[in-house]
Order: structure tokens, then C-alpha cells, then sequence
């Protein structure tokens, strides 16, 4: 098979699907890799190294995006809808809850699309999960460099200083990019509040002293929680589903004046009501006084440890893809064939 590996074009977004070690499994089962000059370059991996991997690379997005299968970091953006055609195979995060247009021009070019999302693995989301990992990292060095009063934050530092309370930060879904988030929190000396629906999660966490305490997540209890918060990290996900809305515009409303919101589920829509996508380039705005860090595409500002993790998560499903695309190591992954929508949830999400 033909594989596409072309340069990703979103915001700032300098991660690669495939480093050279993946293209070099590819083409030892005798595929053939083309990969768009520069496409590794923002990761650290030059067109060089690709060369020597076996990958053959061209000039232009249209070369890449000609192959059977195109494997890619973020979903499509829409200048990228024109390569798409009924004998596409894509393989890539998607996030089609949150982006019904990129669902409806898929379905009516007739690309297959597999989604990184939504494949399972025993009750896990194995490529989702190194990601998570990376945002959830990333989430608190985020929140505390906006606390900076002159970002527009209120000034607390995380950590707080000898006789002055440590910030309080309220992190909303204790799954991997949660529990990370959490123990980062933690880790910069803050108070940390984790809030969710499993008490044996929030047990687990509190165990793990992850977190300081735990919240059972219902409406009131996240609203008391949030009110004052210094940070808050959405990470409340439902696998193929956009996010619930977990936290309120009314519970925004209430928060001081200067606090930050750091949203981690904006892929899937949010789960903070007064969160929007934003970019790299424009990562922040102000909404009711609180300063939003919604960008969708976190894990992008970190390319090299990103693309290193991304592809050793990739590269097995990738080889089970090109073998045999009814793998059972594919569960969960298939979002659109034949001109439909064919995953349930998203179906559902979309519907």
C-alpha cells in the first residue's frame, strides 16, 4: 500500500503522525512511504533521516495526500477537504463530535476515515492516552503562566510563599490528562480539588496523594468548587461523545475576577460552558473576567517528545491497518465509510 505522511497545517502544529523508525516498519513489509518534504522537520526529524528510513519524499501536500492511506496528527482542516476522494483511506484524531463539517465532507467524498479517538483497547484508549498524557502535563504550566498578572491573570503564584496560601486549583476529570494535570498541580505545590463522577477514581487519586481532595461531581458540589478556584482544568471526556458540560456559565460567573480556566476537552467541544477553540498563535481571551486557555491542540507546543510517543502508539495500529483492516487491534477506530458515519457515538454526537 501507499502511505501519506503530508506536512500538518494547523495552527503552529509542528507535530509528525510518523517518526523514521515507523516509515522504516512500514517499508519492511513492503509499503510504500511518501512523506512531504519538511513534514518532521518542527519535530526534529529531517527528510534525511527519512530518506534513509526507505520513504520517498515529495514537494507538495497534493503528493502526500494521493496515496491510499494518509496518516496524520490533527483532523483535516478545510483546506485540505479538496484532497479528499472515494478510494481515501485516512487515519488520523478526528474529533468529529465537535467538527460536523469535517464529518459531513468526509461522508460525502467517501473517505474512510479512522479515528486515533476512538480506538479501544481492553477498556482503554491507546491512542488517545499518550496525548492526554502530554496536555495533562502541559495543563498546569499553562494555567500558571496565565496567572501572571501581566497575561491578565490575578497575580497568585501556584505555590503561594511563606506565610501566603498556595493557589487552589480544581482539576475536573481525573482521567489521563486529569490525573496528570492533578499531579502536576500537586507537584507545584498548589491545593489541588479533583472532581468526578467515579469515587473509586477520586479514591485512587487521593491515595496516590495526587490530589488534596475530592469532589463526587454533581452541579452544586463543582459550582462551590469552582468558585474559588484560582485554576481550573477541564478534562472531562466521553469517548466519541462531545464533552459534558460540567462546569457552568454560572459557575464561571462566579469565580474571581483574574482566575484561569485551562479547558483539555476542547477537541470534544469542552466541558466548560464559556470555553471556545482557540489557537497557538492566539491562545487565551477573557470571558466574564476569567482568563480561557482553550487551545485544541496543547500537546503540538512539545513536538519532539509528542511525535516520539504519538508514533509508538501509531505504528502497531498502523501495521494492523495496512494487513488487515478488520484487526481487532482497529476496535473502536472506524468513524466514516461508504459515505456514512459509522461509529455509534459519534453518529449519535452528530446526529
Amino acid at each position: 500500500m501507499l502511505i501519506g505522511l503530508p506536512t500538518e497545517i494547523k495552527d503552529r502544529e509542528r507535530r509528525v503522525a510518523l517518526d523514521p523508525n515507523a516509515v522504516s516498519a512500514a517499508v519492511r513489509r513492503d509499503h510504500r512511504v511518501l512523506v512531504q518534504a519538511g513534514a518532521g522537520e518542527g519535530a526534529g526529524f529531517a527528510d534525511a533521516e527519512y530518506e534513509k528510513a526507505g520513504a520517498q519524499i515529495v514537494g507538495h501536500a497534493a503528493e502526500a495526500w494521493g496515496a491510499d492511506l494518509v496518516v496524520k496528527v490533527k483532523e483535516p482542516q478545510p483546506e485540505e477537504f479538496t484532497f479528499f476522494r472515494d478510494d481515501l483511506a485516512l487515519f488520523t484524531y478526528l474529533h468529529l463530535a465537535a467538527e460536523p463539517a469535517l464529518a459531513t465532507a468526509l461522508a460525502d467524498a467517501g473517505v474512510t476515515a479512522y479515528a486515533y479517538e476512538t480506538l479501544t483497547d481492553r477498556g482503554t484508549l491507546p491512542l488517545l492516552a499518550p496525548m492526554s498524557e502530554i496536555a495533562g502535563r502541559a495543563a498546569p504550566i499553562a494555567g500558571a503562566t496565565y496567572l501572571a498578572a501581566h497575561l491578565g491573570g490575578s497575580g497568585v503564584l501556584i505555590g503561594g510563599a511563606a506565610g501566603v496560601p498556595q493557589a487552589r486549583v480544581v482539576v475536573v476529570g481525573l482521567g489521563v490528562a486529569g490525573g496528570l494535570a492533578a499531579r502536576g498541580a500537586r507537584g507545584l505545590d498548589a491545593v489541588v480539588i479533583g472532581v468526578d463522577v467515579d469515587l473509586a477514581r477520586l479514591g485512587e487519586a487521593a491515595h496516590d496523594g495526587d490530589v488534596t481532595t475530592t469532589v463526587a461531581s454533581n452541579e452544586g458540589a463543582v459550582g462551590e468548587a469552582v468558585r474559588d478556584a484560582d485554576l481550573v482544568i477541564g478534562a472531562a471526556l466521553v469517548p466519541g461523545a462531545r464533552a459534558p458540560v460540567v462546569v457552568t456559565r454560572e459557575h464561571v460567573a462566579a469565580m474571581r475576577p483574574g482566575s484561569v480556566i485551562v479547558d483539555l476537552a476542547i477537541d470534544q467541544g469542552g466541558c466548560i460552558e464559556t470555553a471556545r477553540p482557540t489557537t497557538l498563535s492566539e491562545p487565551t481571551y477573557v470571558e466574564q473576567e476569567i482568563v480561557h486557555y482553550c487551545v485544541t491542540n496543547v500537546p503540538g507546543q512539545y513536538p519532539r517528545t509528542a511525535s516520539r510517543a504519538l508514533s509508538a502508539a501509531v505504528t502497531p495500529r498502523l501495521l494492523a491497518l495496512l494487513s488487515d483492516p478488520e484487526s481487532p487491534q482497529l476496535a473502536g477506530a472506524l468513524n466514516v465509510r461508504n459515505g456514512e458515519i459509522v461509529h455509534p457515538t459519534v453518529a449519535e454526537a452528530l446526529a
